[in-house]
């Protein structure tokens, strides 16, 4: 059974840094790109980044660009989100995915729609991890 882990998530003031990480079980990162998603109370789940199966390529929302840097090491089966200067409005339970799809070569790829992830793309979520920003 596939299944991924989140872990690191936490209570950081502003301006701080935490790195998620995002753990996998049962399969191998390998051949899989890894989405980060996050829900805030009462919102909807949005993407925040993604990493293709063997890190050549990476993808930001406009709100964590230049903030948050994803990883990858396949050698552990564990994906990573470093966020740096965190503001309260990061604030959000944080999800990580494995992208779905029939074909291997779509499965290695982030697939951006209209300018974002599509939560329809990925499957085997975690569980979460709490990330509160807050003095």
């Amino acid at each position: 059974q596939l299944q991924l882990v989140e872990s690191g998530g936490g209570l950081v003031q502003p301006g701080g840094s935490l790195t998620l990480s995002c753990a996998a079980s049962g399969f191998t990162l390998d051949y899989y790109a890894i989405g980060w998603f996050r829900q805030a109370p009462g919102k909807e789940r949005e993407g925040v980044s993604c990493i293709s199966s063997r890190g050549g390529s990476t993808n930001y929302a406009d709100s964590v660009k230049g903030r948050f840097t994803i990883s990858r090491d396949n050698a552990k089966n564990t994906v990573y989100l470093q966020m740096n200067s965190l503001k309260p409005e990061d604030t959000a339970v944080y999800y990580c995915a494995a992208r779905t799809g029939v074909f291997t070569s779509v499965r290695e790829m982030c697939t951006i729609r209209q300018g974002a992830l599509y939560r329809g793309d990925f499957g085997s979520w975690g569980q979460g991890t709490q990330v509160t920003v807050s003095s």
